[in-house]
């Protein structure tokens, strides 16, 4: 069994941390806290320049060693499913902002609040899962480690 998850994990194009490692994940819950403040950027992907919502995901992964897809959606294909009760630092939670796909993500933060970046004219911010929008649109979460 270990030998076959072994050769999955290498045909997969994402590099990817040990199933559990939640100090890598607490340091991508930490990292993305302290981005709060950054700019909204379409396409964006770091903090010089500001954040979309999948870029800020991008790149705090990518800072502790794991590629993940640049897109929301294919950061969700990419993830195992969490769902809300289950939630912890550092996992991603999705949300569907228009009707057909995934359009929205951020990093879960713990007691029900997480980091995004919402929109364009606003900055990295904090919000909590309890918000009414936020709790309509939730979907799911995601576990990268």
């Amino acid at each position: 069994m270990a030998a076959l998850l072994l050769l999955g994990a290498c045909s997969s194009p994402y590099k990817t941390a040990p199933i559990n490692d939640p100090v890598r994940a607490e340091h991508v819950a930490d990292l993305a806290r302290t981005m709060v403040g950054t700019p909204y950027k379409y396409g964006g992907r770091n903090p010089k320049t500001g954040f979309d919502c999948s870029g800020l995901v991008y790149f705090t992964h990518r800072s502790v060693g794991v590629t993940l897809p640049r897109t929301s959606q294919a950061q969700y294909r990419s993830t195992r499913p969490v769902q809300r009760d289950d939630l912890v630092p550092g996992d991603l939670v999705f949300f569907r902002l228009r009707r057909s796909k995934i359009s929205h993500v951020g990093i879960y933060l713990g007691d029900d609040r997480f980091v995004h970046a919402p929109s364009s004219g606003k900055a990295v911010r904090i919000n909590s899962l309890e918000n009414p929008y936020w709790d309509k649109h939730f979907i799911r979460g995601g576990r990268v480690f």
